[in-house]
């Protein structure tokens, strides 16, 4: 499997909206740099996502000058940019109600910008300098404010089975876009390869294996108009992907965690170092 090498390689500055495609990025402990940096909340301080605003998935961000500014965009909108506060005031956030921390409260310009395309009253907030949230698995790992975990991986050969599946159930292909992924892998022959890494060396960073991934309704989105346009391939997926140890989810994709920072860049050798034994998977015993 040294045939095995990053196809893409995409990070989301802001929870939710749309992934900026790279040909070089560096990781940190938490991940690649500036993803999920910043997310968008409501007036209590709870997280948007997809899962309730589909249409966040049309908005852009841009990360400008190594990370000073942001410029915001969408069709048919103004363009804005803003500064970027990494620290000062700060608001009471949370995640899924089961993480409560705090984030940076950014331009009051922002917020309006958002309101405005999204039809109701958001705010955007940055991560503390001091922002620390484990995530959980084999690896466990840290993240910033991702799902539960630094990194995501899926294999071209995974979403062309998958695809060859929907086909055949009479309905239209999907872009591996609809998983938000961070890092595409290219080269595996078999599809879902991924689940089974344990450990591995991409450029000059290290991962290893989380958990699965668990999917939402998310990849029912249309990420080009943030419309929801399922049931595939959510459908698809739980004719074949149900996993019994995850409460019954269907999976696609690997969670993987920094194990040591580095740099990675679209056609490095993806080396996987360790498996995970055939038909095993801690990593539920682990939440």
């Amino acid at each position: 499997m040294s045939d095995a090498r990053v196809s893409t390689l995409t990070y989301y500055p802001v929870k939710g909206l749309a992934g900026v495609s790279v040909e070089r990025a560096e990781a940190g402990a938490a991940g690649l740099q500036h993803d999920r940096s910043f997310m968008l909340v409501e007036p209590d301080g709870t997280f948007l996502s997809q899962r309730s605003l589909p249409a966040m998935a049309r908005l852009h961000v841009d990360v400008l000058d190594d990370g000073a500014g942001l410029r915001l965009s969408a069709d048919g909108a103004n363009d804005l940019e803003i500064q970027v506060a990494y620290d000062g005031k700060r608001r009471d956030v949370s995640l899924f109600g089961k993480w409560f921390g705090a984030g940076v409260v950014q331009d009051p310009a922002a917020d309006a910008w958002f309101t405005e395309q999204l039809g109701r009253s958001v705010a955007l907030v940055r991560v503390t300098p001091e922002h620390e949230r484990p995530g959980w698995g084999v690896h466990p790992g840290q993240t910033l404010f991702g799902d539960a975990h630094a990194l995501l991986i899926v294999s071209v050969a995974s979403i062309d089975e998958l695809n060859a599946r929907i086909v055949e159930g009479g309905g239209e292909p999907i872009p591996v876009n609809r998983f938000r992924p961070n890092i595409v892998v290219s080269g595996w022959p078999e599809p879902h390869t991924e689940d089974t890494v344990l450990t591995a060396s991409v450029g000059t960073l290290e991962l290893g294996y989380a958990a699965r991934a668990i999917r939402c309704a998310v990849p029912t989105v249309n990420q080009a108009t943030g419309e929801k346009n399922g049931p595939e391939p959510t459908r698809t997926l739980a004719r074949y992907r149900r996993q019994p140890d995850y409460g019954g989810g269907v999976s696609f994709g690997l969670k993987a965690a920094v194990l040591q920072p580095g740099t990675v860049a679209v056609g490095d050798v993806f080396t996987v170092h360790e498996w995970l034994p055939e038909g095993s998977d801690p990593a539920p015993s682990t939440r």
